[in-house]
């Protein structure tokens, strides 16, 4: 498993919906998570594709459905990837899923529906539910019992992990998972990628620690 340092112009026709868009930002809550979660990355979205209308090619657009703060709103937002690339602070890299993980066409759509709901709901972004993900040490007491940092899933609000596991989940990318416990560097250890994983922008010597070497399973309820 190995990080490729690659363009988005040699990316971009390759990328399909529900690839994980991994980030490492600058500020300030970005550096939190980095640290409380002891990684490189601070935030993750993920890949939606859109025909142009009354186009007759095959032409198309690279979305990212993410929950953030942009365009005035902070809660899940769609946006051309290519915007995103060009304006963010820091790193950025493309996960690509495994391609006998890939969505039949029912799981397909109940992918989108699933996420264009929530953009559509405009959910706001959850903070609480952020925090407490990150703090792991006590989510799991004897006896089965949880500890004051576990978060019982709820989709009212989002973080951004939160929204890409949901999803993955409705694809049929990974089986029954608590979304509301998944930080983003949860997200891209888990073994749902191709061996190899890009860096589209930034500092080539920041890599992603134990990249695709953890099951999904072991985030069940």
């Amino acid at each position: 498993m190995a990080m490729e340092r690659i363009t988005y112009d040699q990316a971009r026709t390759r990328m399909k919906p529900g690839d994980v868009i991994a980030f490492s930002g600058k500020g300030n809550f970005s550096e939190i998570i980095k640290f409380a979660t002891f990684s490189e990355v601070s935030h993750v979205g993920v890949i939606l594709q859109t025909q142009i209308v009354d186009d007759r090619t095959d032409r198309f657009f690279n979305q990212i459905i993410e929950s953030t703060s942009l365009n005035g709103f902070n809660g899940v937002n769609v946006s051309r990837f290519s915007d995103r690339l060009a304006t963010y602070d820091g790193e950025i890299w493309w996960l690509p899923i495994r391609a006998n993980l890939r969505q039949e066409p029912e799981a397909h759509k109940a992918f989108y529906d699933f996420l264009f709901l929530q953009a559509r709901e405009r959910k706001p972004y959850d903070m609480p539910q952020a925090v407490k993900s990150a703090l792991d040490a006590l989510d799991k007491l004897p006896f089965g019992m949880h500890g004051p940092g576990y978060n019982e899933e709820d989709f009212s609000r989002f973080f951004c992990s939160e929204l890409v596991a949901a999803g993955l989940e409705k694809a049929g990318v990974v089986g029954s998972v608590n979304a509301s416990e998944v930080t983003p560097i949860d997200l891209c250890r888990w073994n749902i990628y191709e061996d190899d994983y890009f860096l589209l922008k930034g500092d080539v010597s920041k890599e992603i620690s134990r990249f695709n070497r953890l099951n999904p399973k072991d985030w069940d309820y």
